[in-house]
């Protein structure tokens, strides 16, 4: 795997090709290399392996030290493939309260759908187990105080599974940020944009999808109980019964990272408008949503999802000051400064001749003409991840570095929750029809 860290991109990101204002990353040496003693080894077992849940454990599994030993998911095509992917003797279940009960388990990856996050991160941190439990942390507003207690209670390590904030990119936006670089900050606008079916999450059933193959009792758990349906078991983001549809799969993303660039805690109101324009096949959850958020800081945040773009999907954040923009796309950020002008300008030209010298000489007593000293500066400046950086990597190996130093993490239950909180304020002002109020620092809709 390879892998840059925070700390080696912010000693690198000074590396430029000269003139040119690209800051080319330099190459750290790895973290995979290094060597951790059998004291130090971390055992984890993944609640929930679909595609997200897989995704997660390889990623986890790449940090030094780590070793998956079981797996629980209410799909028992999942659980073999499990097996194919991290050896026989890795212990599968359909039921992970037998997960919780093994003594040899340090820490879970919690990958279910939205509305089994709370129940089963509540449950593994009682069961003595760290967390990392993927985003939107909530389903319902009623989770996010419940799993903050828990952790705190209980003592456990829990980590929301949002990776920019683990991000060497996102690391430097808010460093040039903070730095002044775009003078006063008053707007940001974020988009997620997609076009395909499997973007707007029409995920593959397998051929053998049936009752006996899935637990679907086990799935619904809290949710409506309904005969057994392959689509919603497998697709299960197009319903709000499981899921939190646009909002809570990728506007949490956006809420994340504007958090953490900006210091912010959220929001205080919001209005969101949307629909679902194009994917009518039964879910009832918006393909097209945009919204609006007010935050006491001084600046708006504005958010855009199209699952019907008409084009290839795209994601990005441009941060607005009044001296600039940072732009972050991909794996690299873009700041372009534009200094304010000293002086305001002036329109004289419909005056007499007359009035526009007298005018014109008041002005230049008030505004004499400065003559720069120096080359002019750089206007942008482009700082770009290296080739194969994963921000996922980064986030788990800071989750397992505070699992072995107990040391807080970069995301944890009240970050979570305040991205998570923000995000379905959307959702909320749609049902309402409203504009909604949101108490960050209290957390609780207002």
């Amino acid at each position: 795997m390879t892998s840059l860290n925070r700390r080696s991109f912010l000693k690198a990101a000074g590396v430029a090709a000269a003139g040119s204002g690209l800051h080319m990353l330099a190459q750290a040496p790895q973290q995979a290399g290094q060597t951790v003693s059998p004291n130090d080894h971390i055992q984890i077992a993944l609640i929930g392996a679909g595609g997200q849940g897989q995704g997660d454990t390889k990623n986890a599994v790449q940090v030094p030290g780590v070793k998956l030993v079981a797996v629980a998911d209410c799909y028992d095509g999942r659980l073999a493939h499990s097996k194919e992917l991290w050896g026989s003797d890795v212990f599968t279940t359909r039921d992970y309260r037998e997960v919780l009960a093994r003594k040899d388990i340090d820490a879970v990856i919690i990958a279910t759908p939205d509305h089994w996050h709370k129940q089963a991160a509540v449950d593994s941190m009682k069961a003595g187990k760290d967390v990392y439990c993927e985003k939107p942390m909530i389903h319902l507003y009623s989770d996010g105080p419940e799993i903050i207690a828990t952790a705190n209670s209980t003592k456990r390590i829990i980590q929301i599974g949002s990776q920019r904030v683990s991000s060497i990119v996102y690391a430097k936006a808010k460093e040039l940020l903070a730095s002044g670089a775009i003078g006063k900050l008053n707007m940001v606008s974020a988009h997620w944009d997609r076009n395909s079916a499997i973007g707007a999450w029409d995920y593959t059933v397998p051929l053998d999808a049936s009752p006996e193959t899935c637990d679907w009792p086990r799935f619904l758990g809290t949710a409506p109980k309904i005969p057994f349906n392959a689509e919603q078991f497998f697709q299960w983001r197009k319903w709000k019964a499981y899921g939190s549809g646009v909002a809570g799969d990728l506007f949490v993303h956006l809420f994340s990272g504007t958090h953490f660039i900006t210091n912010s805690l959220g929001p205080t109101r919001a209005m969101a408008t949307g629909g679902l324009r194009f994917w009518k096949d039964g879910r009832n959850v918006p393909d097209v949503m945009v919204a609006l958020f007010d935050y006491e800081e001084g600046f708006n945040l504005s958010l855009r999802v199209n699952f019907v773009n008409g084009g290839s999907e795209s994601e990005g954040l441009l941060f607005t000051g009044s001296e600039g923009t940072i732009e972050i796309a991909g794996n690299s950020v873009t700041v372009n400064r534009v200094p304010r002008e000293k002086e305001p300008g002036y329109t004289v030209s419909t005056f007499t001749e007359a009035m526009q010298k007298r005018y014109l000489d008041q002005y230049r007593e008030k505004y004499p003409i400065e003559h720069p000293v120096g080359p002019p500066p750089v206007g942008v400046e482009r700082y770009v991840a290296p080739k194969g950086y994963s921000d996922s990597y980064d986030h788990f190996h800071n989750f397992f570095n505070s699992v072995r130093s107990r040391k807080p993490v970069v995301e944890d239950a009240e970050f979570g929750f305040r991205a998570a909180g923000a995000a379905l304020l959307s959702n909320l002002s749609m049902e309402k029809e409203k504009i909604v109020q949101w108490n960050p620092q209290a957390m609780k809709l207002a």
